[in-house]
C-alpha cells in the first residue's frame, strides 16, 4: 500500500527536476515510472522521421478496445488500462471472480469449463492475460508502450460497448446507455494520455498522442511516438436502435449524435454492430455465439435475424444452428430461435434510409465509415455511394469484410487490416491479397481487437522448429526485443501466444520468421497508407454536380400514370423520393443538357426498383454526334457509378438496352460530374 501512495503522489506532482543535463534520460524514456510496474523490455531508440521518399513508417494496429474495461456494465472485462493507484490497483481481477474464478459467468461462457481460474493478476499472473481468456485486461499502457516500442505508430482506439449485454449480464457497476459509456471511454482515454505525459514532464511530452486530423498524426509519427484515433463500435450509435423494425431515431439524432462524436475527436465508425439497427443490417455470427447473438437481436429489437438468396459473390456468415442454452433461456416462453436455410446467406437487411444519411452526414465531416460488421446488402450499398462522390474514407479493420469487396475498397482509396490472427494464416491472407496491395501501392494492417472478446494466436509450442529466438531485432533494426516481464511472470510467445498487446512486436516477428520479410515490409507500409487514407477524407471535394437542375427530356415517360409526375426532370431535381420512369419496353434513353461544354469524367445513377440490366453512357458537343464512354450488360441496379477517361461534352444520355426488370426503366437521380472527381 506504501509503494502505491507514492506512486500516486510521484505521478500527480510530476517528475523530480534533473540533477544535470547528464542525468536527463532520453526522449523515449520518462522521467518517472510509476514503481513498482510491468517491465518493457526493449531497448533501444525508437525509430522516428520519414524515409527517403518522405512516408512515415510503422505498423498500424486499426481496431483495438483500450477501455472496454469500461463498457457493458463496467463488470464484463475486469483491469484497467492504467491506474494513478498503481499496477497493482490496474491489473486485479473482478471481484466476483474471487477466490477461484466460481462466478466468473463470461469467463465460462467464452472460455468453456467451469470458468475457474486463479484471479490474482499482480505480480504472479498465474492465469491471466491469456491468448484465451476473453474477459481480462490486455492493454495495460506499458503492454502498449512495448507494442509502440517495437514499432506500431498508429492504434484506433474503438470505443465499445453494447446495452443488451450490459443489461443481460450479471454482474455491473453501472447504467448500460450506449451513448453514456461511449462518452466516458473517450474521457478515460484523455485521461491516459495525460497519466503518460506525467511521466515524461507535462503536458504534450509523453508517446502517447490522441490525433484528430491527419496532418496531426503524421507529425506525431514523424516524431517516433504513437498516433491514437479514436473510433466507435457500439450495437445503437445515437439511440439508433430498431424495435419491430420501427427507427427509435431520425436524422435530427444523427446530426447531434455525430456532431458530438466528432467533438469528442472520434474520426471512424461503425454505423452497426452485431445487431440490425435503424441504420443498417449485420453481418453474422456463426456457431453457438451466432445463436446467442441472434437472441440479444430479438431481446433489443422484438425480431430476430431474417435471410434470403444472396444476389451476388459476396455473403454473410452462416448462422448455423449450434445450441446456446444459457442465452436461449432469456427468451420469453414459447419463443425460439429460427431455422435458417442453408441457401439464404444474405441479411435482408441492408442500408436503410437513415443509415444513408448517416453515411453521408459521416462524409460531410471528413469521417471514415468502418464496413466491417456490415451485412452485404449493406456494405454494398455504402460502397455505392462512396463510390458516387469518389469518397475514399471506407475502412476494413479486423477481418469482418467479404473478401470479394476487397478491390472496391482500394480501388476508392480505402484502407484495410487483418485480424490478428496466428502467423501461418496471417500470412496465407496477405499472400492472397498482396498482388492487390502492389497494383495500388498500399500497405497493410491489423487489427489486435484486443480486450474485444474474440481470441487471438495460440503458442505454436516450446518445440516448433522456427520459434521466435529471443532477443530479437525490431522490423527498423534499431531496437531490440527481449522477453516481456510483468512482475513475476515472464510471457514467450512461442509458449503463451498472443496474451497481451505488449507481445505484438513477437507475434511481428514469428510472421517474419515463418511467414517472410516481405510481409512485415507491407505492414510497415501500413501508417503512410492509413494516414493517406484519412488525409483524403478530410480534404475531399466531390465536385458540383453538373446535372443539378439541368434540363432534361426522354424518349418516353411512363404513360398510366399521369398523376405521378414521373417526368425527365425529376431525375435531376435533387430529390431521390422522386424519379423518372420510362415505358415498359426498349430501347430507352433520358438525355441531359448541362448548358455548355464541361469536362465530364463521371456519371451516377441511382436506380429505382424498376432498373437496367444493360445500358451505356453516351456524351456529345452537340446533341447530335454521340460517342460512348461507358456500358454495361450485368447491372444490378442500386447506385452505379460510370467513371471514365474525361472528356468534354455539353450532352450527357444513359441508354437503357436491356430491362433488368418487366417494367421500365426508372432513375431518382442522375449526376455528372467533372474529370478531376
Amino acid at each position: 500500500m506504501l509503494s502505491l501512495l507514492v506512486t500516486a503522489v510521484a505521478l500527480a506532482l510530476g517528475p523530480a527536476a534533473p540533477s544535470g543535463a547528464d542525468s536527463a534520460p532520453p526522449w523515449w524514456e520518462p522521467v518517472a515510472r510509476p514503481a513498482p510496474d510491468s517491465a518493457v523490455n526493449v531497448t533501444g531508440e525508437p525509430f522516428r522521421g520519414t524515409d527517403v521518399q518522405g512516408r512515415v513508417r510503422g505498423f498500424v494496429d486499426a481496431h483495438n478496445h483500450i477501455m472496454s474495461n469500461e463498457a457493458f456494465g463496467g463488470r464484463l472485462i475486469c483491469g484497467k488500462a492504467f491506474s494513478e493507484l498503481g499496477v497493482a490497483d490496474a491489473l486485479k481481477d473482478c471481484p466476483e471472480h474471487y477466490p477461484d474464478g466460481s462466478l466468473a459467468v463470461f469467463d465460462f461462457i467464452t472460455r468453456g469449463g467451469d470458468g475457474r481460474h486463479d484471479p490474482t493478476g499482480w505480480p504472479t499472473f498465474a492465469d491471466w492475460p491469456a491468448h484465451d481468456s476473453l474477459t481480462h485486461q490486455q492493454n495495460y499502457y506499458a503492454w502498449i508502450e512495448r507494442a509502440w516500442r517495437g514499432g506500431q505508430r498508429v492504434l484506433v482506439n474503438d470505443l465499445v460497448t453494447n446495452g443488451v449485454i450490459c443489461s443481460v449480464y450479471f454482474f455491473k457497476d453501472r447504467g448500460c446507455d450506449e451513448m453514456t459509456s461511449i462518452r466516458l471511454q473517450a474521457r478515460k482515454t484523455y485521461e491516459m494520455q495525460a497519466y503518460v505525459d506525467r511521466m515524461y514532464g507535462g503536458p504534450g511530452k509523453g508517446w502517447f498522442r490522441i490525433v484528430t486530423d491527419s496532418a496531426q498524426a503524421r507529425e506525431v509519427v514523424r516524431q517516433g511516438k504513437l498516433a491514437v484515433v479514436l473510433g466507435v463500435e457500439t450495437s445503437e450509435p445515437f439511440g439508433c436502435k430498431q424495435v419491430l423494425d420501427v427507427a427509435q431515431c431520425d436524422r435530427e439524432d444523427i446530426d447531434r449524435g455525430l456532431d458530438e462524436l466528432h467533438r469528442l475527436g472520434v474520426r471512424s465508425m461503425f454505423l452497426c454492430h452485431k445487431f440490425d439497427n435503424a441504420l443498417c443490417g449485420v453481418r453474422f455470427d456463426s456457431g453457438a455465439l451466432g445463436t446467442a447473438i441472434n437472441v440479444g437481436q430479438f431481446l433489443s429489437t422484438g425480431t430476430f435475424w431474417k435471410t434470403g438468396p444472396c444476389t451476388g459473390p459476396q455473403h454473410d456468415n452462416p448462422i448455423g444452428g449450434a445450441s446456446a442454452p444459457g442465452a436461449e433461456a432469456k427468451l420469453p416462453p414459447g419463443v425460439t430461435v429460427p431455422s435458417y436455410a442453408d441457401g439464404a446467406r444474405c441479411n435482408t437487411r441492408g442500408l436503410t434510409d437513415l443509415g444513408e444519411y448517416a453515411v453521408r452526414g459521416m462524409m460531410r465531416r471528413g469521417m471514415m465509415l468502418e464496413i466491417d460488421h456490415m451485412s452485404v446488402n449493406a456494405a454494398g450499398r455504402a460502397l455505392d455511394i462512396l463510390e458516387s462522390e469518389a469518397y475514399p474514407g471506407v475502412l476494413s479493420s479486423h477481418s469482418w469484410m467479404d473478401a470479394e469487396w476487397t478491390e472496391r475498397v482500394y480501388r476508392l482509396g480505402g484502407f484495410i487490416a487483418q485480424y490478428m490472427h496466428g502467423s501461418a494464416q496471417f500470412t496465407a491472407e496477405a499472400r492472397r491479397t498482396d498482388a492487390l496491395r502492389a497494383r495500388y501501392g498500399v500497405g497493410y494492417g491489423y487489427g489486435t481487437d484486443m480486450n474485444g472478446v474474440g481470441g487471438w494466436p495460440a503458442p505454436r509450442g516450446a518445440d516448433t522448429p522456427n520459434p521466435v529466438r529471443y532477443p530479437f531485432r525490431t522490423a527498423d533494426g534499431g531496437s531490440v526485443v527481449d522477453r516481456q516481464t510483468t512482475g513475476q511472470r515472464v510471457w514467450d510467445l512461442n509458449t503463451d501466444g498472443a496474451a497481451h498487446h505488449g507481445l505484438v512486436p513477437d507475434w511481428l516477428e514469428d510472421i517474419r520468421v515463418t511467414g517472410g520479410q516481405d510481409v512485415v515490409d507491407d505492414l510497415f507500409l501500413g501508417a503512410e497508407s492509413y494516414l493517406r487514407t484519412w488525409a483524403a477524407s478530410e480534404h475531399h471535394d466531390p465536385g458540383a454536380n453538373l446535372a443539378a437542375g439541368a434540363p432534361a427530356t426522354a424518349g418516353s415517360t411512363e404513360w398510366w400514370d399521369p398523376f405521378a409526375g414521373h417526368t425527365p426532370a425529376r431525375a435531376v431535381d435533387g430529390d431521390t423520393r422522386t424519379r423518372w420512369a420510362s415505358e415498359w419496353s426498349d430501347p430507352q434513353w433520358l438525355r441531359v443538357d448541362l448548358g455548355a461544354v464541361r469536362s465530364v469524367g463521371r456519371v451516377t445513377l441511382d436506380w429505382e426498383a424498376a432498373y437496367a440490366k444493360g445500358y451505356r453512357v453516351e456524351v456529345s458537343v452537340d446533341g447530335t454526334a454521340w460517342r460512348t464512354v461507358w456500358s454495361t450488360t450485368t447491372g444490378d441496379g442500386g447506385l452505379d457509378t460510370a467513371r471514365f477517361t474525361a472528356t468534354d461534352a455539353r450532352y450527357v444520355r444513359v441508354v437503357g438496352l436491356e430491362r433488368g426488370t418487366r417494367w421500365g426503366y426508372s432513375l431518382r437521380e442522375v449526376g455528372v460530374y467533372g474529370g478531376g472527381g
